[in-house]
């Protein structure tokens, strides 16, 4: 029962979400647009991963997903800062 739920409405959910998501990113007007847009991709592909792993069973999947939020997160630190810092001068 979880695993249609997941298959048949989250997963077709999560990839009209990143369709919309990925319009925002090449439209965006103004690059925190895009930053956000990015991010927000970026947690989208954690999600399909983590569904992924729960549907096949394989825990290994989760580590992957741990790993690309983390280098998300570190990345979107890195910009906030190159922003703030361009933003002084």
């Amino acid at each position: 029962m979880l695993n249609n739920y997941l298959l048949y409405v989250i997963l077709p959910t999560l990839s009209i979400a990143a369709i919309l998501v990925f319009v925002r990113f090449l439209k965006g007007p103004f690059t925190l647009d895009r930053v956000v847009g990015l991010d927000f991709l970026i947690n989208i592909g954690i999600g399909i991963i983590a569904i992924y792993s729960v549907v096949t069973d394989h825990s290994a999947f989760l580590d992957v997903a741990m790993i690309l939020a983390l280098i998300a997160f570190l990345g979107t630190v890195a910009l906030s800062y190159y922003l703030e810092q361009r933003g002084k001068q």
